[in-house]
């Protein structure tokens, strides 16, 4: 299973997901309200790299980082 850890002020424990893509990672979470207005605004890492498509596969034993925008100074 696939690691998900949601960063920064999302405030969430990491959860383990079996899913083969981003766009079933949306899936998997699309009844969580709080959850989709973060994966609306998030960048994601895969293994510590940034990716964007929704097609992007996910392998078992990755790390999904979901990475709020961040401000300051």
């Amino acid at each position: 299973m696939a690691k998900v850890e949601f960063l920064g002020p999302i405030g969430r424990a990491p959860v383990e997901v079996s899913v083969r893509s981003l766009a079933e990672l949306k899936e998997h979470f699309k009844d969580d309200a709080q959850l989709s207005e973060w994966l609306a605004i998030c960048s994601v890492a895969v293994n510590d790299t940034l990716v964007c498509g929704l097609d992007t596969p996910i392998n078992e034993n990755d790390k999904i980082s979901l990475l709020p925008p961040v401000c300051g100074g």
